[in-house]
């Protein structure tokens, strides 16, 4: 038996804004109750002492481009409409060369980044895919990276006006390959997942997104896409003479396993009907804003009742992968279309509500049963001095904030702010390596 015990918090975030002090106790990679460990032999158990600390459960960022992590402000991509910066990223895909190596080393920079910021989970929507590239190898470099690293990670075989047969028949063997024989597209570890999505239909043919929703039943998995950024919208009309969300419905994909990233443009009519379909949603202001596509109404799609998550999506658009800083940034920008979000609720949005829309409802919380993933937080430093509400402290202070202990299944895979599972100057160096050739 493997016990983890988290000992004298100041204040252990729960889930759904429930905050007790106390202890926060892991066996064998899940939450269990305290007066479980009663009359129990845990000679041997890990002991962290979180005084002064705030304990969460680990951060889910529900929508980054982990490929993206090797290709940060590059010249001729900031400030220009997306119908140029489309090309001008694929100009340096297609410079770089993406093959398996590329994909696994942008993929453990980008994870690396993530545990360091408090995210124990990270959903890779993959676009980039070259025609008759090996697709199976790079899905299992960026699993691969995943694994050495101690991350979870949900690998969504996405596609960006990719073959519609080979991006089909690609992501049945990416599914076949990491998960043999298993149906749902989680790994029995619940370490690894499997997703399938279209970049969007400004991008992909109905037939795309036919043929993957096809792989998607077959095996159980996942569906996800981008909707409603500014662009999408202007070449849905201009393209096809309707808006994206009537598409979406038409072609299938306004369902329960759906969730769709960005929706900066929605209308009220729109978010009722995304409500009525049972979908659910990404926020990315950390992409949104910079791009120019607005602020996603989430107070609106929250009152609705659709579950919506957050994400950072990728280096492209957003340089950093830090959930958290964006957390902060979807709480302030929300006073522009709405009343301001509370940061108790934003926090639940970067950790259960992210987890809803995986389908992973045993992730993001800190209640009997679900996966032991958790970060610990000082906040008796001086960048919370002052602070009344060390939960609302998280948020509003620090943007930078990394914590000081992060566990994954049990495991501590970050420790006094640094990573226990590799190298953090040999990341880099090797990523650096790579994209310089």
């Amino acid at each position: 038996m493997s016990v983890l015990i988290v000992r004298g918090a100041a204040a252990v975030v729960e889930g759904s804004g429930r905050v007790r002090t106390g202890d926060v106790v892991c066996v064998d990679g899940t939450i269990v109750d305290s007066t479980d460990l009663v009359g129990v032999d845990h000679t041997g158990a890990t002991e962290v002492d979180a005084t002064g600390c705030v304990v969460t459960a680990g951060l889910v960022n529900a929508h980054h481009h982990l490929l993206q992590t090797a290709f940060r402000t590059l010249p001729g991509t900031r400030g220009i409409p997306m119908r140029e910066w489309l090309p001008a990223m694929a100009a340096a895909y297609s410079s770089a060369g993406v093959d398996p190596e590329l994909t696994g080393l942008a993929a453990r920079a980008g994870l690396a980044e993530a545990l360091l910021s408090g995210v124990t989970t990270v959903a890779d929507h993959h676009l980039t895919w070259p025609s008759g590239s090996d697709t199976v190898g790079m899905a299992r470099a960026a699993a691969g990276a995943a694994v050495g690293l101690g991350a979870r990670l949900v690998f969504v075989r996405g596609a960006a006006r990719d073959d519609p047969q080979e991006a089909a028949a690609s992501a049945d063997a990416i599914v076949r390959a990491l998960l043999p024989g298993v149906r749902g597209g989680v790994s029995a570890d619940g370490m690894l997942q499997v997703a399938v999505g279209p970049a969007g239909v400004h991008s992909d043919p109905r037939e795309t997104f036919e043929l993957l929703g096809e792989v998607a039943a077959m095996h159980g998995l996942r569906r996800r896409t981008q909707a409603n950024e500014v662009v999408d919208v202007d070449i849905a009309l201009e393209r096809y003479g309707s808006r994206p969300i009537d598409l979406l419905d038409e072609w299938g994909w306004l369902a329960p396993d759906v969730t769709l990233a960005h929706l900066c443009a929605v209308t009220d009519d729109e978010i009722a009907r995304l409500a009525a379909s049972g979908v659910t949603a990404t926020h990315a202001p950390g992409c949104d804003v910079p791009m120019g596509w607005g602020v996603a109404p989430v107070r609106r799609l929250l009152d609705a009742g659709l579950a919506v998550g957050l994400g950072t999506s990728g280096g492209g658009s957003n340089d950093a992968g830090h959930l958290l800083a964006d957390a902060r940034l979807a709480m302030q920008v929300s006073a522009l279309v709405g009343p301001q979000l509370p940061a108790s609720e934003v926090l639940g949005m970067a950790t259960a509500g992210s987890a809803d829309g995986l389908g992973r409802p045993e992730l993001g919380r800190l209640t009997p049963g679900s996966a032991a993933d958790l970060c610990i937080w000082d906040v008796s430093g001086v960048v919370d001095a002052g602070v009344a509400d060390p939960v609302a402290g998280l948020l509003w202070a620090a943007p930078g904030r990394r914590p000081r202990t992060v566990v994954v299944d049990g495991r501590i895979v970050v420790d006094e702010g640094r990573l226990t599972t590799a190298d953090e100057e040999e990341i880099v160096a090797q990523l650096f390596e790579r994209v310089r050739r």
